[in-house]
């Protein structure tokens, strides 16, 4: 009887194992590192144990500029999985959400946790001078928007970073957009001033060479693909190295399943590769 009633607890523990992004012998987890005073201006940081001068990849998640989490377990699970175990520290950030903060001091707010990040990135075996940024939907226009205008970072103490890699945000033109029909989500986050849509637009802030850009997006959305060739070529035309890896692939699926043992996570890799981070 009481191996019987062991073996459903058994099971219970081989399924949490599971859903953990790594194990634990493998990994240092530092959870809600403060880079403000608010409780959403935090970060969680997975790093190999024994690294030393790791390349980090610093993550910034979607959700509407509205919701969303650094543990969600579409951001981190199999990111962490993957890379944690080849040598990467991957950051996960938070950051104040509407209508507490706009998307510009959303962006700042990102900036600041950079900024941090890189000053404290010794302390878990990275190196502040190997920084990727990595960002989905919102997530992603908020690391584009830092990409294209790096005076928002540079300004609050953050260094140059190696590159960029948006995931799937069709939100890189505003003005645009803005002018265009559109989801009312983006009239909760820029409003209806023309000069703010600017301010928060990529590619209107877009107006100098930059770190290597790559532009992930989901053909499965019509705006998606289009948006990104459109920034690259602005970015391209400028002197910037900048590409675009379009994916039969849903808008969450192309944050959910980078990591896994696939062609797409394997073409982001590439990328990497480029930037001298390994």
């Amino acid at each position: 009887m009481a191996e019987a009633r062991a073996l459903p607890i058994a099971l219970a523990l081989v399924a949490l194992a599971a859903a953990l992004p790594a194990a634990a012998a493998d990994m240092r987890v530092v959870r809600d590192v403060a880079y403000g005073p608010d409780a959403r201006q935090r970060f969680d940081v997975y790093a190999p144990r024994d690294a030393r001068g790791a390349p980090v990849i610093f993550f910034v998640h979607g959700g509407g500029w509205a919701v969303g989490d650094k543990s969600n377990r579409a951001v981190v699970r199999n990111k962490t999985a993957r890379w944690v175990p080849r040598g990467f520290v991957f950051l996960s950030a938070n950051y104040r959400m509407l209508p507490e903060a706009d998307p510009l001091e959303q962006a700042r707010d990102v900036a600041r946790a950079l900024a941090a990040a890189q000053a404290q990135a010794a302390s878990w075996g990275g190196d502040p001078a190997r920084f990727v940024l990595m960002g989905h939907s919102a997530g992603a226009h908020l690391v584009a928007l830092i990409a294209s205008a790096p005076r928002i970072a540079l300004d609050l103490g953050a260094r140059p970073w190696l590159g960029t890699v948006e995931l799937d945000s069709a939100a890189l033109d505003l003005e645009r957009i803005m002018r265009d029909r559109h989801l009312r989500l983006y009239d909760r986050a820029f409003g209806s001033d023309p000069a703010y849509w600017a301010k928060a637009s990529p590619s209107a802030r877009l107006a100098a060479p930059g770190a290597p850009f790559l532009a992930v997006c989901s053909t499965r959305r019509a705006e998606s693909c289009p948006a990104a060739r459109d920034y690259a070529a602005k970015a391209q035309a400028l002197g910037t190295r900048a590409s675009v890896l379009e994916e039969n692939l849903s808008h969450r699926e192309i944050n959910e399943e980078l990591g896994l043992n696939n062609d797409y996570t394997r073409a982001v890799e590439a990328f990497l590769d480029t930037l001298t981070v390994r």
